[in-house]
């Protein structure tokens, strides 16, 4: 968008002017009849001072600030605990939509103008995806023109009919509009636009259905294959290589790579994937049987490293275990009524070489096994929707097994796992620390801890499956058994920011385990960038985890105060 340079320059004197209004009266004419008593996930987007962030987080809603220019990291400092900002602007919202979010709000107040003519469309289009059924897309657009200040601001020319036109094409129910004058400036009015998403929501769901529940199957591998990008879209968004509005590709290694988690344990004890008692494991040849004997479980995880020797077992079982899924899962999941069109189409990389040093399990290397593409709306979806679909392709491989003759396919389930709960690295480095004097502290109640202590999963690992070290956090053995499996909440997480910005400095930035942390940080939180990322964007990247947590898997709260 044009005009932030200006917004960069006069950051502090806009942000007294915008917190000098009332948010209940800049939003008088819309608020009212259509701001829902019910809080949800809202989106401000050109949130300036935050302002109206804040008005929504002090009503109950949980909200991710987006705002381009100076003002963000001012804002910030003195924003509500459930405000979440984020550096973005229309028209692409590219950091917004690597969230994997949908919101039940989004508002655009004193934005529209500042997108050209030539990119509303795309960003009308970009915008309606990012709602939920029933979500609502509020606009403001400014009436009135002041030729200096257009120019210096980076405005153009606004239309209600043009968005109306925009909302026609995209299906979103238009619901009113109003008009209300500016609160300072005479010659300035806002007419207000409100829009409601009417879709039922399921976006790509009936694909996926189709696939789980009627689509014919000849192994497991279909459900297997959608079951690994189901783990991959919800625990490691930041491992997409490319974005675009119509698709994301992802490392074909990182397939490769779950898929050996996936069936590791089934291949082990010969658990058959074909009718008739037939084990098809032809993809799992010498190097997979060397790797599952030298490494456990926890050690094939993103990011993890090993030698020479070790490295050539680990690329070759990958490699074989990718020449399978792109010779027959991925060849033969096809769209309904369209048995020559697949759903995922595999992009061949350079054959990943004998490696003659050291490797590193990171998005660089696991791509030189090639790409897999994804339509980006289907990649949403896998994310958002992993709490629910994940049990459903377990159960569909169960009812598989047993029609196929596997005795006990129920008892086999949880060996269809790629991990287990491991706090131990954390733990070994907790003890270190304080043995050498540090002065460990509780994060969550922040008092030292002289005896016993415990390891916590800031996000619970029963609600999800993540062992990287920026989630094991140490705590009092008291307070990990009251927070249980419950997810901190924004409130908890607020007063705990130091504490855990503390740890994670002393456990990890300045130790052999550095490059772990950060890159499992890149690959399971959404919206980090940098080389290595900040350890306060790290903490950022998290809250917006958590509010995605929140919303998809609708997980109880909890914090140290009893307070929300």
């Amino acid at each position: 968008m044009r005009g932030t340079a200006y917004y960069d320059q006069n950051a502090d004197a806009l942000i007294a002017k915008y917190d000098a209004l009332n948010a209940d009266e800049v939003h008088r004419a819309w608020a009212p009849k259509h701001l829902r008593e019910e809080p949800g996930f809202a989106c401000d987007i050109g949130a300036g001072s935050g302002r109206d962030a804040n008005w929504l987080a002090e009503q109950g809603w949980e909200v991710v600030a987006v705002e381009p220019s100076a003002m963000r990291d001012k804002a910030a400092a003195e924003s509500h605990p459930r405000v979440t900002w984020l550096d973005d602007a229309l028209p692409g919202l590219k950091s917004l939509r690597a969230l994997g979010r949908r919101f039940d709000l989004i508002l655009l107040s004193a934005v529209w103008m500042h997108v050209a003519p030539q990119e509303r469309e795309r960003a009308f289009r970009i915008l309606s995806e990012l709602l939920n059924p029933s979500g609502l897309l509020v606009v403001t657009l400014r009436q009135g023109q002041d030729q200096e200040e257009n120019q210096a601001r980076g405005f153009h020319p606004v239309s209600a009919d043009e968005l109306i036109g925009y909302a026609n094409q995209r299906a979103v129910a238009f619901k009113g509009r109003s008009e209300d004058d500016d609160l300072a400036r005479s010659h300035v009015r806002w007419e207000t636009l409100v829009f409601e998403m009417p879709d039922d929501g399921t976006g790509s769901l009936p694909l996926l259905r189709h696939v789980i529940i009627n689509d014919n199957k000849s192994s497991t591998y279909k459900l297997g294959l959608l079951r690994v990008l189901v783990r991959i879209a919800e625990s490691a968004p930041g491992i997409v290589i490319k974005r675009t509005d119509d698709y994301v590709d992802i490392p074909f290694g990182v397939v490769g790579l779950y898929w050996i988690q996936q069936y590791r344990r089934l291949v082990i004890r010969g658990i058959p994937q074909l009718p008739g008692n037939k084990k098809s494991y032809g993809w799992a040849k010498t190097a997979f049987h060397q790797l599952v004997q030298k490494l456990s479980a926890s050690d094939l995880r993103l990011g993890a490293q090993f030698d020479a020797d070790r490295g050539v077992i680990v690329t070759r079982a990958i490699g074989d275990a990718c020449q399978n899924i792109k010779q027959m899962p991925a060849r033969y999941i096809t769209y309904p009524g369209s048995p020559d069109k697949p759903v995922f189409k595999v992009i061949e990389g350079k054959r990943a070489q004998k490696p003659s040093k050291h490797i590193v399990l990171s998005k660089q290397y696991l791509a030189k096994f090639g790409l897999l593409r994804i339509q980006s709306q289907l990649w949403q979806t896998l994310g958002q929707y992993a709490c629910w679909l994940d049990p459903v392709i377990v159960k569909e491989w169960s009812q598989l097994m047993t029609g196929w003759g596997v005795a006990d396919s129920k008892g086999h389930e949880n060996d269809w796992q790629e991990s287990s709960r491991d706090t131990r690295l954390a733990s070994e480095r907790a003890m270190t620390l304080r043995d050498e004097g540090f002065d460990l502290t509780c994060v969550w109640s922040d008092s030292r801890i002289r005896s016993s202590f415990q390891i916590d999963h800031c996000f619970p690992w029963s609600r999800w499956y993540n062992n990287d070290l920026w989630n094991l956090l140490p705590t009092k053995v008291a307070i990990n058994r009251s927070k249980l499996d419950k997810l901190p909440s924004s409130l908890a997480m607020s007063e705990a920011r130091e504490n855990i910005i503390n740890w994670w400095e002393s456990a990890w930035e300045h130790s052999s385990h550095r490059d772990q942390f950060f890159m499992e940080a890149e690959y399971s939180l959404p919206g980090l960038s940098g080389n290595p990322p900040l350890l306060k964007d790290v903490y950022q990247a998290t809250m917006h985890q958590r509010a995605r947590l929140k919303q998809d898997q609708q997980l109880a709260e909890w914090s140290l105060s009893g307070r929300g």
